[in-house]
């Protein structure tokens, strides 16, 4: 388990908010197409199996973070209506993309790790 700055992480299994999780996921999705923001909540759901999903409450205030940050870039679908903004990455905001992947990669390895030895020593589950 990573250890930083010397001190133990009280927190668990991940070091990794649930923010921070979220704007990855959202970055991640955005490589291969537009998204507008009830998609990507339906996507992030559908890919984790039903089993968790982002709340609105914290998907919109990201993607305008992003937004305002210049990593991603939105347009009204219907300007007049003002009802469906879809998002696109932007350069800037792939750049950001891999250094954050590359980041959080070892916290997502030290929690993988948690959960299997959880398993394995208290319910006997070799995965």
């Amino acid at each position: 388990m990573t250890i930083y700055r010397g001190e133990r992480s009280r927190q668990f299994p991940s070091k990794i908010s649930t923010t921070s999780f979220v704007k990855l996921y959202i970055l991640h999705l955005l490589r291969d197409k537009t998204y507008y923001g009830n998609e990507i909540i339906d996507e992030i759901k559908l890919r984790l199996n039903n089993k968790w999903e982002p709340s609105p409450g914290m998907v919109y205030p990201l993607l305008r973070e992003l937004e305002e940050e210049g990593y991603v870039t939105g347009w009204w679908e219907e300007p007049d209506k003002r009802s469906i903004r879809r998002y696109k990455l932007t350069d800037k905001g792939f750049e950001h993309y891999k250094v954050i992947l590359l980041m959080y990669k070892p916290v997502f390895e030290d929690s993988l790790y948690i959960i299997k030895t959880v398993l394995k020593d208290i319910y006997n589950i070799d995965i």
